[in-house]
């Protein structure tokens, strides 16, 4: 199952398009209304320690490399490796950084 970033939500949203695949608890923060949608039929992944754990690895590789990131990006990243998810997103600094290891993601245009 592919987990969509909150982009992508609030682009199915005002489109009035279904959503079945998961999102993350930092979608479900950044955009509460998703749990009011009638629509949505995917699951929330919440984070778990390991997600942070490895966040914060991310984020002190990428501040080596002078790349810092933002935590929701950094926490939404990490819950999908961790689970072997595919992130759906509109945000191409997703695929533009070669510092994500394992993710597969697909950014929409």
């Amino acid at each position: 199952m592919a987990v969509l970033d909150t982009n992508a939500v609030i682009e199915r949203v005002r489109r009035r398009e279904e959503i079945t695949e998961d999102i993350t608890g930092v979608t479900f923060v950044e955009f509460p209304r998703i749990a009011r949608y009638s629509k949505f039929h995917g699951n929330v992944l919440f984070p778990i320690l390991d997600d942070y754990i490895l966040a914060h690895r991310l984020q002190e590789e990428l501040l080596k490399k002078g790349e810092p990131r933002g935590f929701a990006d950094l926490l939404i990243a990490s819950i999908c490796i961790n689970r072997g998810e595919e992130l759906i997103t509109y945000d191409s600094d997703f695929t533009t950084r070669t510092s994500w290891p394992s993710q597969r993601s697909q950014t929409l245009s």
